[in-house]
């Protein structure tokens, strides 16, 4: 509400939550005077050119495929869905409605992340050769939350997709998953299964590597030792490596020059401006700027629907390593799913 509020060109029309009190503290809060508690009023509005889906996860796809068949573009944030079931379905409805569907991928969004893939496609670092990306985050106050204990929640979906999409970024041609996950003692005594700590190994045709490493249900360092969210890109002629929260930058391309530290904490208002420690505000008005103008034109803007469900098969490859214990093809979950994706 807040990013959409902000940025020229968009216009906040309406918002729709069963939570009617919470509609209304947000009205006040932001200063605008509409709201609805039925999703279909949204779809029908002619006024409404685009549908921001936040719901949980496991609505994701239902969501998506009614604002389409209502002839709406969706924003829809991470994860895209929480499997590849009903995968066709979507792209046949997109295809027939001729929208387009973006999958909001905050990280990608943030300040130094944009830097860093400007000087990784402007072949700074010569070809990359590997890279490593995290996201780690004491969330044990997840463990007392009651969604958390219902049937679907996953460490793997709602935290680690943000390092993992960041991986497939770079290296979109993934083939190979090996991963593995460990259920801590903090999440079983609250009777939650999911692994908390998974690790995973992804490699492409090419003997290209990347490593995604994520621990949530344990204690971390402060975030000016390490930062939550990270990736660090390792290419023939350099490497750079950017986080959140400290809004460092840091390269080496080769030179004299050494390692250079670049400090974007002149933006951090921009992003945290609710002062809480909260990027995301920043980071969803970076990307519904990109999505218009992508729009404006004619351009798709990326990750859309299919590079997201390619982006769910590898995680689905990663659920089926951790269970299986070996590698995993991401060909042979596409197969199943959706040969489509590739030709």
């Amino acid at each position: 509400m807040a990013a959409a509020l902000a940025e020229p060109g968009w216009e906040l029309v309406n918002i729709c939550d069963l939570n009617e009190d919470l509609c209304r503290e947000r009205m006040r809060e932001f200063g605008f005077d509409r709201f609805t508690a039925e999703y279909q009023e949204m779809l029908v509005d002619p006024s409404i050119d685009v549908i921001g889906i936040y719901t949980p996860d496991q609505m994701h796809r239902e969501h998506i495929l009614q604002a389409l068949r209502a002839g709406k573009h969706v924003i829809c944030t991470k994860p895209l869905m929480v499997s590849l079931d009903g995968a066709r379905e979507l792209l046949e409805a997109q295809r027939l409605s001729g929208k387009t569907v973006f999958v909001g991928q905050s990280s990608r969004f943030y300040e130094t992340a944009m830097r860093q893939r400007a000087d990784y496609e402007a072949g700074k670092l010569g070809d990359l050769i590997t890279l490593e990306t995290q996201y780690i985050s004491d969330s044990r106050w997840f463990l007392q939350k009651a969604w958390s204990h219902r049937e679907g929640f996953s460490w793997l979906y709602n935290f680690l997709i943000h390092a993992l999409d960041l991986a497939v970024w770079y290296l979109p041609g993934v083939e190979t998953v090996y991963a593995a996950g460990v259920n801590s003692s903090n999440s079983q005594r609250e009777g939650i299964t999911a692994p908390d700590a998974i690790k995973v190994l992804l490699t492409d045709a090419e003997g290209r590597s990347a490593t995604v490493n994520g621990v949530y249900a344990s204690p971390n360092f402060r975030f000016d030792v390490d930062p939550m969210i990270s990736c660090t890109l390792r290419g023939t002629a350099g490497i750079s490596r950017g986080g959140s929260e400290l809004m460092y930058y840091h390269k080496y391309e080769g030179t004299d020059k050494g390692t250079v530290s670049e400090d974007f904490s002149d933006r951090k208002p921009y992003y945290d401006r609710f002062g809480n420690g909260q990027h995301h505000v920043g980071e969803y008005q970076n990307y519904i700027r990109y999505f218009a103008t992508c729009l404006e034109e004619g351009r798709t803007p990326l990750p859309d629907l299919k590079e997201g469900l390619r982006t769910l098969a590898v995680m689905q490859a990663v659920e089926r390593s951790m269970s299986s214990g070996r590698a995993e093809s991401v060909r042979e979950i596409l197969n199943e799913f959706v040969p489509e994706l590739l030709d």
